[in-house]
C-alpha cells in the first residue's frame, strides 16, 4: 500500500522536476504567477541585462495596485514621480516580454490576491509563486501559493522554475461553532495568538475541520491570507463544492469537456487518512468573540471584551519587552478596556478583507447609521469588478449616506505607498494584515479588526463589540 500523504506533499510531489540533494530542496515547477509593479521592475531588468526572454509569459499576469491612487475619480496617472516610473516601466515590460497587464483603467484591476481568484486564474492543484508574502491567499483554492523574492522572479520568469526546500506541515483543526458576528478573520487572528508570530515559520498549514467547512470560499481567503502573519510560507484548504461552484463561471476556468476533466482530477486533493503532520493545532471557536489587536505585531490581540496587558505581570522577558515597547509605540496604558481605546479614522479595504462579501458585512453594521464627527472613514474596494457590484447592490450609497468615502481599487492604505498615508499620532481601526510600526504611515497607529468591527468603530468613535450596534448576542 502506498504511503499515506498529505496534501501539501501531494502538491509538492506533483510539481517536482527533480529532487536536488537530501535536505528536502527540489526544483519546483511553478504553474502561475502574478506580478506587481512593486516587486518586479529588478527581475525584469535582469532579464533584460542577459538578454532572456519570459519562458511561459502566458502563465503571467501584470497588474498594477501597490502605488495606485485610489481618489474617486480615476485617471492614468500616478500621485508621484516614483510611482510613476514603476508604472511606466511595468507597462514597458508588459510589452516587450508579452505579458498581459491588467492597468489602472482596465476593469480587471485591483489588488493581485482579489484579482487573480475573481478571474480564475488560480485552479485547485496549482503552484503559484508571486512577489507578495500574501500569495497564501491562494491555498482556499486548493492551491499552493507562497511569496518569493526579485531574483526569484527573475529565475521563475526565465524557467518556469524555482528552486524550493520543503516545509514542515501543520494541521489547524478549527471546531466548534461561531457565534454571532464572529468571523473569518477572528479565527485567524485566534491562531495568530495562540501560536505567535513565527509560530508557524518553516511550516505549510492545512486548515481542517467543520468550522472551515462551514465558511465560504471568501472567508477561506482571509485566513490563508493571514496565516502569513503567524509565520507561514503557505496554507492551504481541500477543494470542495464550495471552490468548484465558485470557479465554475470564472472568466479563465476551464469550460465544457476540460471542466469535467478538472472536476475528476480535483477530486483527489485531499490528505490521505493516516497522513502525518509535523505538529497539531486545535482551535475552539465556541467562546471566540470578535478580536482586536492592541500592539505592534498580529499576535498581539485580544477578544473586544479585554483589556490590554500589564508587563509586570510577564514572566517571559522577551514578550514583557515587547509588551512595553508595544503600549508605548501604542500610547495605551496597562490594563486599560480595549472599548476604550478612541479612534481617529476607520479603513475597509486590503486583500485580507476587500472582497464583495466583507463590504456586504460592513454595509450591514453601516445601514442607516452614521460614523463619529471626529473619524475619517474610507473604504477601498478589492478590485474594480467588486466596486463595480457593491454599486449595483446598493451597497456604495450605505457607505457615502453613514460618512464614509468611497474610492477605487488598490492596496491603498494598508501598506501607505500611495497618498492615502495616516499622519503621526493617527490612530485606525482596520480591516488589513499587519498592525507593525508605522505601517499605515511614520507614526501611525493600527488596530486590526474585521471589516464588520471596523464599521462598528467608525459609528462609536472607539473600538466597541459590534454586537452592541448591530444587536447580535454577546
Amino acid at each position: 500500500m502506498a504511503c499515506a500523504k498529505t496534501l501539501y506533499r501531494k502538491l509538492i510531489d506533483s510539481h517536482t522536476v527533480r529532487e536536488l540533494d537530501d535536505q528536502g530542496n527540489v526544483l519546483l515547477y511553478i504553474d502561475r504567477s502574478i506580478l506587481n509593479e512593486y516587486t518586479s521592475p529588478q527581475a525584469f531588468s535582469g532579464l533584460r541585462e542577459k538578454n532572456r526572454k519570459a519562458w511561459r509569459p502566458e502563465s503571467v499576469l501584470l497588474n498594477v495596485d501597490h502605488v495606485n491612487p485610489t481618489r474617486p475619480v480615476r485617471d492614468n496617472k500616478m500621485t508621484d514621480p516614483g510611482g510613476q516610473l514603476q508604472v511606466d516601466y511595468f507597462r514597458e515590460n508588459s510589452r516587450d516580454f508579452g505579458i498581459e497587464l491588467f492597468d489602472v483603467l482596465d476593469t480587471r484591476q485591483g489588488i493581485e490576491h482579489v484579482v487573480a481568484p475573481e478571474q480564475g486564474f488560480i485552479l485547485p492543484g496549482m503552484v503559484i509563486a508571486a512577489g507578495d508574502s500574501h500569495t497564501t491567499t491562494y491555498g482556499a483554492l486548493g492551491a499552493f501559493g507562497f511569496g518569493i523574492g526579485t531574483s526569484e522572479i527573475e529565475h521563475f520568469l526565465a524557467t518556469q522554475t524555482l528552486v524550493y526546500k520543503r516545509l514542515k506541515t501543520m494541521r489547524v483543526k478549527v471546531i466548534g461553532k461561531l457565534g454571532s458576528s464572529v468571523t473569518a478573520k477572528d479565527i485567524i487572528m485566534l491562531l495568530i495568538q495562540k501560536i505567535g508570530a513565527s509560530g508557524a515559520t518553516g511550516f505549510a498549514i492545512e486548515f481542517t475541520g467543520p468550522v472551515i467547512t462551514q465558511l465560504s470560499v471568501e472567508g477561506r481567503m482571509t485566513i490563508c491570507n493571514m496565516a502569513v502573519e503567524a509565520g507561514a510560507r503557505g496554507a492551504f484548504m481541500a477543494p470542495d463544492e464550495k471552490v468548484y461552484h465558485y470557479l465554475q463561471d470564472k472568466p479563465r476556468a476551464p469550460k465544457g469537456e476540460m471542466w469535467e476533466l478538472a472536476l475528476q482530477s480535483w477530486q483527489n486533493l485531499s490528505t490521505d487518512e493516516g497522513a502525518e503532520f509535523d505538529r497539531e493545532v486545535e482551535l475552539n471557536c465556541d467562546t471566540l468573540e470578535p478580536m482586536v489587536t492592541w500592539g505592534i505585531s498580529p499576535d498581539q490581540a485580544d477578544n473586544i471584551s479585554g483589556k490590554l496587558p500589564d508587563p509586570v505581570n510577564e514572566k517571559d522577558p522577551q514578550k514583557r519587552l515587547a509588551q512595553e515597547k508595544a503600549l508605548a509605540y501604542m500610547a495605551l496604558k496597562p490594563g486599560m478596556r480595549l472599548t476604550d481605546i478612541q479612534i481617529s479614522h476607520a479603513f475597509i479595504g486590503s486583500c485580507t478583507n476587500g472582497r464583495i462579501e466583507d463590504l456586504r458585512l460592513a454595509a450591514e453594521v453601516l445601514k442607516g447609521k452614521k460614523i463619529a464627527s471626529h473619524v475619517r472613514g474610507m473604504i477601498i474596494p478589492g478590485s474594480t469588478l467588486v466596486r463595480q457590484q457593491a454599486e449595483q447592490e446598493g451597497l456604495a450609497k450605505i457607505f457615502i449616506d453613514a460618512g464614509f468615502e468611497w474610492r477605487q481599487s488598490g492596496c491603498s492604505m494598508c501598506l501607505a505607498m500611495n497618498e492615502d498615508v495616516l499622519e503621526p499620532g493617527d490612530r485606525c481601526a482596520s480591516s488589513t494584515n499587519r498592525n507593525f510600526a508605522g505601517r499605515q504611515g511614520a507614526g501611525s497607529r493600527t488596530h486590526l479588526m474585521s471589516p464588520a468591527m471596523v464599521a462598528a468603530a467608525a459609528i462609536a468613535g472607539h473600538l466597541t463589540d459590534v454586537r452592541s450596534i448591530n444587536g447580535g448576542e454577546q
